[in-house]
């Protein structure tokens, strides 16, 4: 099993829903960079469940950096972060033992790991773990944002319901923050609120579109070809649970456009090289052109519902019927914006080291 990202800074992720702890360490990251405690228990509550509209589960999610930091900066050894795991009910998984939940990982893993897998919760596939990269991606968004590149996800699309597009606070960063810390509480938000509700009254669940945007990347980021920063950047985001689509610029659109339509015209604006358009969102030939970084996700309907189900017992192979119980999200929407940001950075950090060297986020 392998659970690291990143060459030059690389984080590797621990840890199992119903386990001891879950965790991360982050190595390869430059000595001197300041460490915001508050910073990262902020983005960890952004993460943590959000009232009717999610799981009754309720993690403190009291961290603890162990090595790498002291002093309140980093010392350019592995950065070891862990977070215990205090409120486990495993016995509502004993149930699922040998049985494959529609849509989720309990087969698979039973597949790859011949059954010595902790099945509780979903073990080490669980979204549980996305806490230990939303602390590590703490540290790392902080780093960038003292180099002036800031990384914004908002809800696009939830229960078929649309917001407006990110394009309107491309200008305004203090917006695009705004809009990514909001709570569902404005007017469409209600309603999607209300949706994610409805369904969860009825035992069902909803998905939708997160829109991410990074601003201030410097062009000339990325490799062609294989590690293109579009590569990188989905090789990443696919790896966040209930991620099933990952779209750049246009997307899909783009394929009902004319070249005329699609191309971004360049254009110098203030003594830099702009494009007019950003249909490509911010990437030409796998690498940063300066632009605004612009890409969608597709996040699944939450696979646990309280629905009866068709599915199999696979160690006794036969086919069964299963209904689930315990504590489950009936969206899980609102509640990946930042991990998406958090393994954005990740991925830009370790890429902007490959161009700059690690010693950039501190020089």
């Amino acid at each position: 099993m392998k659970n690291t990202i990143g060459n030059n800074v690389a984080v590797t992720i621990f840890g199992e829903s119903h386990g001891q702890a879950i965790g991360a360490v982050i190595d390869g990251l430059a000595a001197g960079i300041k460490v915001d405690t508050d910073f990262i228990e902020s983005q960890l509550s952004l993460r943590r469940p959000n009232g009717s509209i999610s799981t009754a589960r309720s993690e403190a999610d009291k961290f603890n950096i162990v090595s790498g930091v002291f002093g309140g900066y980093t010392t350019g050894t592995p950065i070891c972060i862990v977070i215990p795991n205090e409120d486990k009910k495993s016995k509502d998984y004993s149930e699922i033992k040998g049985k494959a939940r529609p849509s989720h990982a309990d087969f698979t893993a039973f597949s790859k790991y011949n059954g010595f897998e902790d099945y509780r919760g979903g073990g080490h596939f669980s979204g549980r773990i996305t806490a230990a990269i939303v602390a590590a991606g703490a540290i790392i968004i902080s780093a960038l944002k003292q180099k002036g590149i800031n990384i914004g996800t908002h809800i696009s699309r939830c229960a078929q319901i649309d917001d407006i597009s990110f394009s309107d606070y491309l200008s305004d960063i203090e917006s695009l923050n705004k809009k990514q810390f909001a709570v569902l509480d404005d007017n469409i938000g209600q309603e999607m609120q209300n949706r994610i509700i409805a369904a969860k009254t009825d035992g069902d669940s909803v998905g939708g579109v997160l829109e991410t945007v990074v601003l201030g990347l410097p062009s000339g980021i990325g490799e062609p070809w294989f590690d293109t920063l579009e590569g990188m950047l989905s090789h990443a985001l696919f790896s966040v649970p209930a991620v099933k689509g990952v779209e750049f610029g246009a997307g899909f659109a783009i394929a009902d456009m004319k070249g005329s339509a699609a191309n971004d015209a360049f254009a110098i604006e203030n003594k830099e090289i702009v494009t007019t358009t950003n249909n490509n969102g911010g990437i030409n030939g796998g690498i940063s052109n300066g632009m605004p970084i612009v890409f969608r996700c597709a996040v699944k309907p939450t696979p646990t519902i309280l629905k009866l189900q068709k599915t199999v017992d696979f160690e006794n192979m036969k086919e069964i019927e299963f209904k689930a119980s315990g504590r489950h999200d009936p969206c899980i929407v609102h509640r990946a914006r930042v991990v998406v940001d958090s393994i954005t950075a990740i991925v830009l950090c370790d890429m902007l080291s490959t161009k700059f060297g690690t010693d950039w986020l501190v020089s």
